[in-house]
């Protein structure tokens, strides 16, 4: 008899679920994918019917249903936190109530409701097990399970779960024992957001843009960091100096004490972006790389493994990965692909089988790992979402009354690898949809790196968003080392590494600013950030043969086995999940091709009102 268990994550952000069959990963995606809500926090109906449907079976079929934090804990922090600050943060807290009295504080029974409406509606519907686990824990198995390790350290870091911000595991076969924790509010995470709020982005999604905007600047803000914002103790451990910060108890990120210590005000979100906000960048970035490394290293005298998984939000900062590969103790790095919040559905639903079921744990042994694939795992390259078959394609083609063209397969690689030559931009669609932040080829926008002017057309043309942000490569697992300072395997494009210094054409005797972006720093140009890093995707013929069919006939085209992938969305909103979200994408931007399986449509053959109608629907959600 099998056992069915579903994993959910809500109520934050990036609300997700995902279905495991006798510990087998069948399923996983984010809610947003569907509702086209951008880091959609609410119920994962959506995912949940999705993944129910790949399973084959209704929620009356399912053994266990796992949440992946635990509600009441987090209360007893809020109330905790209120208490020891009282009576400061009173409006927040007032604010706050409404929504905890009236659904988080009973989690069981909404989460209860919301499942029988998705069996039916009936009250008296027999529901499986409804478990919880710990936030932590739940990123912790998301790290741990699905790795090729049978022994591995982890480590788990966001902004806050439900009092851990910080926690190390140690993961033999199908247990995870902790470590240590550091708790609320001392965070790392939320440390990072504080500088992504004060230099005018996001927070929960312009840490990436911060990120991005680091190799532009200058490290001068380090020692004011570390003199006043936080204290980092011999192990790694840390405490953030509270008076400089107002999230514990506000409606901000940081207060005045913060802004005059950094000489003003954030900087609004509508206003250019200065020499100082790439400083800051740069200075928090080489903060939380030294303070990550010092983590692992006495981690390492914990758990004295060769391996390490990561996950938690701030394991999705891929500059620090790559560092932590390349200079830290472990010999082995494997990070969670969908590292944040929505990986905890998955994580919770493993946690159920390999704690709470006792399943058994297979890993692949290292002898037997298939041919041109390192570090084997249980991800399945991440491709966990839809398919969409060819006459599911056309149906949505026709309804718009499109022009398209069917190729046969064996001539489509080969085809798409001269259009991109001739520098156009594709729009591909193939295979399931990616789970996590990234698109691993399947939903993705692709063009030739070697292009100069491509970065820029991209971003403005196509991506719609800031003109300083880095774009990806992609490359043939087995040329990785032709082209970058890297040798293992990165599937998820969560390692930074440097461009080899063969391929760089100008030296780093100074920093470009952001209107030298199209200085033609290496012979790809359009792929290698200003200090000639790269966010590198290794492509393995065994988890995406498509896209490795591709390179492969780009590379014999052009003898270059690289091409640009960014997600297959516009600023704003989700990658896209159908046929028809790919479609208004592609007429609503200047992308040239769409290519969806077989099936391909050029921009200039498509009626102008089609066109204009897609861009309406797009601007209108600006």
């Amino acid at each position: 008899m099998t056992s069915k268990i579903l994993g959910i994550s809500a109520y934050y952000h990036d609300s997700a679920a995902a279905v495991i069959e006798d510990g087998k990963i069948i399923a996983a995606a984010q809610e947003e994918r569907f509702t086209r809500v951008k880091h959609d926090p609410r119920f994962p109906a959506s995912a949940i019917e999705f993944c129910l449907t790949q399973l084959d079976c209704s929620i009356t079929d399912l053994d266990a249903i796992i949440f992946y934090d635990k509600p009441l804990l987090k209360f007893e922090r809020l109330l905790e936190t209120y208490l020891a600050n009282a009576p400061k943060g009173l409006r927040s807290f007032i604010r706050a109530m409404p929504i905890w009295l009236k659904e988080k504080l009973y989690l069981k029974s909404v989460l209860r409701r919301e499942l029988r409406l998705l069996a039916g509606g009936d009250k008296k519907t027999k529901l499986p097990q409804l478990l919880f686990s710990e936030h932590h824990l739940s990123h912790a198995g998301s790290a741990f399970f699905p790795s090729p390790y049978k022994d591995a350290a982890v480590l788990c870091l966001d902004g806050v779960g439900e009092w851990a911000t910080s926690s190390a595991w140690h993961g033999i076969e199908n247990t995870l024992t902790p470590i240590w924790e550091i708790q609320f509010p001392h965070s790392l995470g939320l440390l990072y957001s504080a500088i992504t709020y004060y230099c005018g982005f996001k927070v929960n999604s312009g840490e990436y843009k911060l990120m991005g905007l680091a190799p532009y600047g200058e490290p001068k803000y380090v020692d004011l960091i570390f003199d006043n914002l936080i204290t980092v103790h011999n192990d790694g451990s840390f405490d953030l100096d509270m008076s400089y910060f107002n999230f514990a108890i506000g409606d901000t990120m940081t207060n005045n004490k913060f802004n005059q210590l950094f000489g003003g005000k954030p900087r609004n979100d509508e206003s250019d972006v200065s020499q100082k906000e790439m400083d800051l960048a740069r200075s928090i970035q080489v903060v939380t790389e030294e303070i990550v490394l010092k983590i692992v290293h006495h981690l390492h005298k914990q758990v004295p493994s060769d391996n390490l998984c990561l996950a938690g939000g701030v394991a999705l900062n891929c500059v620090a990965n790559g560092r932590i590969l390349r200079e830290g103790p472990y010999k082995n790095v494997w990070v969670q692909p969908a590292a944040g919040d929505a990986g905890g559905s998955l994580g919770a639903a493993l946690v159920a089988w390999h704690h709470f079921f006792d399943g058994k744990r297979e890993v692949c042994p290292e002898n037997q790992t298939p041919v041109g694939m390192l570090n084997h795992d249980a991800m399945q390259g991440s491709y966990l979402g839809n398919v969409f078959n060819n006459e599911q394609i056309i149906s949505a083609v026709n309804l718009q009354q499109l022009k398209f063209t069917v190729i046969e397969e064996e001539v489509l690689y080969d085809k798409t690898a001269e259009l991109i030559e001739q520098g156009n931009v594709i729009g591909w669609f193939q295979g399931k949809m990616e789970f996590g932040p990234r698109a691993l080829g399947n939903r993705s926008i692709i063009g030739d790196p070697r292009n100069t002017t491509m970065q820029a057309t991209m971003n403005l043309k196509i991506k719609y968003r800031e003109s300083f942000r880095p774009f990806a490569p992609a490359v043939l697992l087995e040329d990785v080392a032709d082209y970058f300072e890297h040798t293992t395997s990165s599937p998820y494009m969560l390692m930074v590494a440097d461009v080899k210094p063969e391929l760089r054409l100008t030296t780093d005797e100074q920093r470009f600013g952001i209107d030298k972006l199209n200085q033609h720093r290496s012979t790809l140009p359009a792929i290698t950030h200003v200090d000639y890093s790269a966010r590198i995707q290794t492509v393995d013929k065994t988890t995406n043969p498509h896209f490795h069919k591709l390179l492969t006939s780009f590379k014999q085209l052009t003898g270059c086995s690289v091409l640009i992938n960014t997600s297959f969305n516009v600023r704003g909103e989700p990658p896209v999940c159908t046929p028809e979200d790919a479609i208004r994408c592609f007429l609503a931007t200047e992308m040239d091709y769409l290519v969806m399986n077989n099936i391909i449509l050029k921009r200039s053959d498509q009626p102008q009102d089609a066109i204009e109608k897609a861009k309406a629907v797009e601007f209108a959600k600006d």
